[in-house]
């Protein structure tokens, strides 16, 4: 079976590219503030899903380690949430 790479779980080459720009840029420019450091991190462990199972799913696991290893730390993120330097806390401190 070919995968069609730009579209990797069939939204359309134009939403799949969209939505990889919008969690690589935007949801990662968020958790490196740490500003909604756990909704943030949502999107980009779909993304680094959709990466090992789908895109690189017949690679070797050195093709994948890079993308589960960045799963890994973004789930994480989203369950312990960003920690004491980060803006999420400084706002809560001002509330």
């Amino acid at each position: 079976m070919f995968l069609n790479l730009r579209d990797p779980i069939g939204l359309g080459p134009e939403l799949s590219l969209a939505l990889t720009i919008f969690a690589e840029a935007f949801c990662a420019g968020l958790v490196m503030v740490g500003l909604a450091t756990r909704l943030a991190s949502i999107p980009l462990v779909i993304t680094m899903a959709v990466i090992v199972f789908i895109v690189h799913a017949d690679d070797p696991f050195r093709q994948q380690e890079l993308p589960l290893l960045f799963g890994f730390a973004f789930a994480a993120l989203a369950f312990t949430g960003p920690g004491k330097l980060s803006l999420d806390a400084l706002i809560s401190k001002r509330f």
